[in-house]
């Protein structure tokens, strides 16, 4: 009875959302309904075309659109950096860009359908053209943060194989230093105004290489990026996405999420490496034919964000709670922000109070939004739907979230449980295929007829689900998630440190800091303890990602652990919880 009472109150908020559909799958069709030259491309949810390429697709659409004075005059590109420097490209100059960027990556590198890009550049416009031009030419691009260390890059390109690497020239050094551990790399590519040994010089090559180029028809399972993801034991996984990602971004269920047009101007505040980024500042306005605002702070200023809001016509802006947070430090009612119309958090859930200050200074409600490396986004809510404050949303379609027991049973509302995906019998539009060289992982993410997200979560009686936290030791710090092995094997080869344990520790700004509990080899054991924590998180900055330093130290003389000697992170999570009251 519980059951179908949760059945029924979903399909009421299907109701009142008439576009989102039944609640459960239909079996998927071969080919997608018929859109005239003039309507945005659309796909139904549960609609699948054997083929499909996001660049022409979608893109080259709006660039016919734009020929026949059918588009909006807004750019595509909008990209302005602290300097003052401004691109605005519409749909037709980025055809013609990325075309010349596949023509690079092909017939200038050498590169075939299936082969592995590592890119790994900041917010520069170029990054915007690689990435499209990866899926004009059916190479398989694997994003990755400008954060990264040699030692993170290395993994990157051995574990994926990489055929090519492009990056900056700040991150260049980097790669030339391990590259010779990397037999199957080809290409260098460098985007820089200045030259480097050893590598391709993207810009010039991109002004010299023809328009012309046939997109590729890309199969629904081929391969199309790879994005890491932080675990919490051993190296980040590999997470394998196909042209359904990019399809995801047309269903009528996403679009009614923010319900972007366009004539919108929307601003994702993400670093590129993450799938955020691909998502907020291309997959999805592009798909709408709406303009993604991007805003290259080499250093994140909250004050440059304010400023930025009030001088540009931004309509939307996606980013996580951490810079929602950061913006409530000053005085956000100072600043009049014109056109802001929508404000999106998702990473991590706001507090109430959280809302209710950003919500007083610009007269805008944060509509959270909920997703992962594997799913993209599956829970929202949406645009004009009621919020209740500290929630995720309801699921969307073609994603049926629910909370399920260990053994795979549906809980009732109210019950704290795993929050899963349904994925038989048909997986959703939009799923990952699978961890890349890793079919145990895959396998043991399935649980029934359901994929395991790794958070525990709850609904209640109106459909609306509750983040409750991770099931696993994941921290999130500001957006970023970390593995906490990946900071204990950085810290294991400081000689200071005989052991550590790392777990998150709450935190009002960035939701939770990297905290470790190390315990020390004999001859530090006397060493000052301030000089040896700066010590320690320099190291560590060093060896991996700066993201994953840990901001608070405490050195402990040993540390709780099981029969079977495996550290006890949950008594060092609840001990610290404690404190934290």
């Amino acid at each position: 009875m519980q059951l179908l009472m949760r059945s029924q109150v979903l399909r009421g908020l299907w109701v009142s959302w008439p576009i989102y559909g039944s609640l459960h799958p239909h079996p998927r069709h071969l080919l997608a309904r018929p859109f005239s030259r003039t309507e945005t491309p659309q796909w139904g949810d549960y609609e699948i075309p054997k083929e499909f390429n996001f660049a022409s697709d979608v893109m080259d659409h709006w660039a016919r659109m734009e020929k026949e004075g059918k588009r909006d005059p807004l750019p595509a590109l909008w990209w302005v950096n602290d300097k003052g420097d401004e691109v605005k490209w519409n749909f037709q100059e980025l055809g013609d860009l990325t075309r010349q960027a596949a023509n690079v990556l092909t017939e200038t590198c050498g590169l075939q359908r299936g082969d592995r890009v590592v890119v790994i550049l900041p917010r520069i416009p170029d990054l915007w053209l690689v990435t499209v031009g990866c899926m004009r030419a059916g190479l398989v691009f694997l994003p990755g943060t400008i954060q990264l260390t040699a030692r993170d890059i290395l993994y990157r390109l051995q574990s994926s194989k990489a055929e090519c690497v492009v990056t900056n020239e700040t991150l260049a050094p980097a790669v030339d230093s391990v590259a010779s551990d990397c037999p199957r790399l080809k290409i260098k590519l460098l985007v820089s105004e200045n030259n480097h040994d050893g590598w391709l010089d993207f810009k010039t090559l991109l002004k010299a290489a023809s328009v012309d180029h046939a997109c590729v028809k890309t199969k629904m399972q081929e391969p199309m990026t790879i994005f890491f993801s932080s675990g919490t034991t051993g190296p980040p996984k590999m997470v394998m996405h196909t042209p359904e990602l990019a399809l995801r971004s047309c269903l009528p269920s996403t679009r009614q999420v923010k319900k972007l047009t366009s004539s919108d101007v929307s601003w994702c505040v993400s670093d590129p490496g993450w799938i955020l980024s691909l998502l907020e500042s291309a997959l999805e306005p592009w798909n709408i034919g709406a303009c993604s605002f991007i805003h290259h702070m080499p250093q994140f200023n909250p004050e440059t964000i304010l400023k930025t809001l009030s001088r540009y016509p931004i309509t939307c802006m996606i980013a996580a709670p951490s810079v929602y947070r950061m913006l409530l430090q000053f005085d956000v009612s100072s600043y009049k922000f014109p056109t802001l119309k929508h404000t999106v958090s998702g990473g991590e859930t706001l507090l109430p109070e959280e809302f209710e200050k950003w919500k007083k200074a610009t007269g805008l409600a944060i509509h959270e939004v909920y997703g992962q490396s594997e799913t993209g986004l599956t829970c929202a809510v949406p645009r004009g739907m009621k919020i209740k404050k500290g929630s995720i949303g309801i699921s969307i379609p073609p994603f049926d979230m629910q909370i399920i027991d260990e053994k795979g049973n549906i809980l009732p509302p109210g019950i704290e449980g795993d929050m899963a995906i349904r994925i038989k019998p048909t997986r959703p539009t939009g799923m990952f295929s699978g961890y890349v060289d890793n079919p145990e992982k895959t396998l043991s993410s399935e649980r029934g007829d359901f994929y395991i997200t790794g958070d525990r979560g709850s609904v209640d009686e109106d459909g609306y689900l509750w983040f409750l936290g991770r099931t696993d030791d994941i921290i999130n710090a500001s957006g970023y998630r970390i593995g906490p092995s990946e900071v204990e094997n950085a810290l294991a080869e400081h000689p200071a440190v005989a052991e550590s344990a790392v777990i998150g520790s709450q935190d009002p700004l960035r939701g939770e800091v990297v905290k470790a509990f190390v315990v020390l080899t004999p001859e530090f054991r006397s060493h000052d303890p301030d000089q040896l924590t700066r010590e320690l998180q320099q190291h560590v900055k060093n060896i991996t990602a700066p993201y994953k330093y840990p901001r608070k130290v405490e050195f402990v003389p040993a540390l709780p652990k099981t029969i079977t000697g495996k550290i006890k992170r949950s008594e060092l999570q609840k001990n610290e919880k404690r404190r934290n009251l």
